[in-house]
């Protein structure tokens, strides 16, 4: 907003939206205000105030859920916030626990949205901030440590019951054994008391959190629990108190059905909990790389200060050895420092006067200081952090067909368990109760939502952390699946395929003169210029050893060249028609200039004392391993094309030498976008690859925006994906690691949904009329921990995911 009649424009175009009472803009702080009624949207007055031709921002904020143990739970959880006017979308994820959850207002409306989430039965509370400490990570450590507890307690007290009755019917004359020692009821009491120390005690939480979900209206995985071990205990305590109700054949006892169902669930849950700990272990991996401490200079003292208390600004020492702090610029000294981490580069990288230095980072065995230029959440470690976990947190497409199932799977298995137990008691032998009993309980148990609610989220969550220790960062984890679906990947040149900085490539030098001699001159002479190639040949001398005299009378001739004294000597560089207008014939170096045209390079030619002294060719060289990525893409089955500005011939030289085919040359930054619509029309699937501001409409146009780290934020800003390393190796990875997770997904949703459709049936007693099999709750229980810690275990085969290494 610019002036006041933006103010009104804003108002009136929010005032129109549904649901909107009042609206109210403040020019000052640029916020705009509104009284939301029935029917109203954010997602809309977000919408209307982009149609009014400005920018209504969503934050992102992320949130710890707990008590989450079921898809059930993610579909409820996400309906509570979506309740929260301010709300635009929300994504909840069983496998972090977490939810990621675009809002108006940000943090301003997280009361509004915790509010929402412990209405519907669960705890929530805004995630720490990298740097803070993490009390999700705790309770997670202290819900592992209860669990344990819990589970050795519930196998303790359910040992006795399942030897007691088990036993009896594999080895009969244990049953007459305890019948001696126990006359008469006593057994069963005996049972009653161990099952309610283990219902009431370790098995309490599955009733806490099931009933009240099912009163509700929104059953969930504690609710089958509850159900069907409160329905085995019940059926128990009217035959241990009142077994005159029953008939004499159906007067059994299922405390142990009950207690071992319990132990083993809390098995399949610790299984769980610790396999989820392994699934987040990359983002612990990066936040671990965080410095405690810092060495600043305040105020003419050199002071070791906690590395949360650096400001901008401040100068910081550091010593060989040491971990970096924050993100800043060395102001002096030099050292190499490792960035592995952050990059995937796994040499150390030099670091001298005015290099940027990243927080986290390890230096070498030499010593700086840098100015600090961001701290805190604004570093490229917070950043990285705050990335990868919005990216674990996302939804993909094919999550919402899960979403649609398991919205009514809960409330169906209930349903088939009651018809289950109405027809054994109907049609079924006798004891009808019992089998009908048996049937109804099995169903109930081995129904497994926690394994179709963990398919997703685990494979996400562990293979975008697997990414993030390779240098790519999912910005958006919908790219996970639009990228397994591209066929085309187009790439800008400079910057991209190569290294966006000219070089000296080349020097050839005329009979009689010294390569170093004639470098070392004409660097003096270009020092004075402002121009990319001059600076490249100042740097080429300098990485010699060269040294570089100052120049007298230096004179630019605009489009030509440039001449001057350098050492008492007159020195010219320029093009062969400043050479021509010297009175020199570049003929000598006819067959060097056709070399240099054809490799897309545009040689300069040096003059020393009216002589012509060399012919030397500056250009942007390619990066060391775009030729070998571009030729693992096309591996890939991919089809790669290469778009610039640049002219023409340099343009398909570049193409040649990179192994690319297809090049369009000569365009502007909508020329890049013309070229990606012309392509998605043909029906293609397209991923742009760039990483300059002129990038930025492409990569937002493109079906997958891939930013290289090394550009400008603008760009990375419109890319949903990000190679911190600057490197396109890191492109084939994310393309790699995105197959590699969608096929990881689909193994765990067949695996996850196969289990259900096969053993619902079973459970129910499908077998029982030809083959006499009649499936136990306790196998049911067993069998439904083994599901999700199945789904666990595969996705974490993705922390392994081999990706082709181009540095072979």
């Amino acid at each position: 907003m610019t002036c006041a009649s933006c103010v009104k424009r804003v108002e009136k175009a929010a005032a129109k939206v549904a649901g909107v009472e009042t609206s109210a803009v403040n020019f000052a702080t640029e916020t705009l205000s509104v009284t939301p009624g029935p029917g109203f949207s954010a997602e809309a007055l977000v919408k209307a105030v982009k149609d009014a031709g400005y920018e209504a921002k969503a934050e992102t904020v992320m949130l710890d859920i707990e008590d989450m143990t079921c898809a059930s739970c993610v579909a409820r959880v996400e309906k509570a916030l979506k309740t929260v006017p301010a709300v635009e979308t929300a994504a909840a994820n069983l496998a972090t626990a977490k939810a990621v959850v675009t809002v108006l207002g940000g943090r301003n409306a997280v009361p509004a949205m915790v509010k929402a989430v412990e209405k519907a039965g669960y705890r929530a509370k805004l995630q720490a901030e990298a740097g803070e400490p993490d009390t999700h990570e705790q309770a997670k450590e202290r819900e592992i440590a209860r669990l344990t507890r819990d589970f050795w307690i519930a196998l303790v007290f359910s040992l006795p019951l399942f030897v007691m009755e088990m036993g009896s019917h594999i080895y009969p004359p244990l049953h007459h054994t305890l019948m001696t020692l126990l006359p008469g009821n006593q057994l069963n009491l005996l049972q009653f008391v161990l099952a309610t120390a283990v219902l009431a005690g370790p098995g309490r939480r599955f009733f806490v959190k099931g009933l009240p979900a099912l009163l509700r209206g929104g059953p969930d995985m504690n609710s089958l629990v509850a159900i069907g071990t409160g329905a085995a205990y019940l059926y128990s305590l009217v035959t241990t108190f009142a077994p005159a109700v029953l008939p004499a054949e159906a007067r059994h006892v299922y405390y142990e059905a009950a207690t071992v169902i319990v132990s083993l669930i809390l098995l399949g849950r610790l299984l769980e909990a610790r396999a989820k700990g392994r699934t987040g272990a990359a983002i612990r991996k990066l936040a671990g790389l965080q410095a405690k401490t810092a060495r600043v200079e305040r105020a003419g003292q050199t002071l070791d200060i906690a590395a949360s208390d650096v400001v901008v600004g401040d100068v910081v020492v550091i010593r060989p050895g040491e971990r970096l702090p924050v993100d800043g610029t060395v102001i002096d000294g030099a050292s190499h420092v490792d960035e592995a981490m952050i990059s995937g580069e796994p040499l150390p990288v030099e670091k001298t006067q005015g290099a940027t230095v990243i927080g986290g980072t390890i230096n070498g065995r030499g010593s700086f200081r840098f100015r600090a230029e961001k701290v805190g959440a604004d570093m490229m470690l917070s950043q990285i952090i705050r990335m990868v976990g919005e990216a674990q947190g996302a939804k993909l497409p094919i999550q919402m067909m899960v979403d649609k199932v398991t919205a009514w799977f809960v409330p169906a298995v209930i349903a088939i368990a009651a018809a289950t137990f109405l027809a054994w008691f109907f049609v079924g032998p006798d004891p009808a109760y019992t089998y009908g009993l048996v049937a109804a309980v099995a169903v109930l148990i081995i129904a497994c939502p926690c394994a179709m609610g963990l398919a997703t989220p685990t494979s996400i969550m562990v293979g975008t952390g697997r990414a993030a220790e390779l240098g790519v960062l999912f910005r958006k984890g919908e790219a996970l699946q639009t990228l397994k679906e591209v066929d085309t990947v187009v790439m800008d040149k400079t910057g991209t395929i190569t290294k966006g900085r000219p070089e000296l490539t080349d020097v050839s030098v005329a009979e009689g003169f010294d390569e170093n001699e004639v470098l070392s001159l004409a660097a003096g002479l270009e020092a004075r210029s402002e121009h990319p190639v001059g600076e490249a040949i100042v740097r080429a001398a300098e990485t010699r050893g060269l040294t570089v005299a100052a120049a007298d009378g230096v004179e630019a001739v605009a489009g030509f060249g440039i001449t001057g004294k350098v050492d008492g000597r007159t020195v010219a560089a320029g093009a062969d028609r400043y050479m021509a207008r010297l009175g020199l014939d570049v003929a000598p170096f006819t067959e060097v200039a056709a070399r240099l045209a054809g490799e897309g390079k545009t040689p300069l030619y040096v003059a020393i004392d009216g002589r012509l002294a060399a012919a030397l060719a500056v250009s942007d060289p390619l990066k060391p391993n775009s030729v070998a990525a571009i030729k693992a893409l096309k591996a890939l089955g991919l089809s790669v094309v290469m778009v610039t500005g640049d002219n023409r011939g340099t343009a398909d030289a570049i193409g040649r030498a990179a192994g690319i085919a297809e090049v369009v040359a000569e365009v502007l930054p909508d020329g890049k976008v013309e070229v990606l619509n012309r392509l998605k029309a043909e029906g293609r699937k397209v991923a742009f690859v760039g990483d300059g501001i002129n990038d930025a409409p492409a990569l937002a146009t493109a079906d997958t925006g891939i930013a290289i780290g090394t550009g400008t934020d603008v760009a990375i800003e419109s890319a949903d994906v990000v190679l911190v390393g600057g490197d396109l190796a890191s492109a084939v990875h994310a393309i790699e690691l995105s197959h590699a997770v969608i096929r990881n997904i689909g193994q765990n949703l067949f695996w996850a949904f196969a289990y259900n459709i096969l053993l619902i049936p079973v459970a129910a007693g499908i077998l029982y009329p030809g083959f006499g099999i009649l499936l136990s709750p306790m196998v049911g229980a067993g069998a439904m921990g083994l599901s999700s810690v199945f789904v666990l275990t595969n996705a974490l085969r993705l922390r392994r995911a081999r990706v082709t290494d181009l540095a072979r």
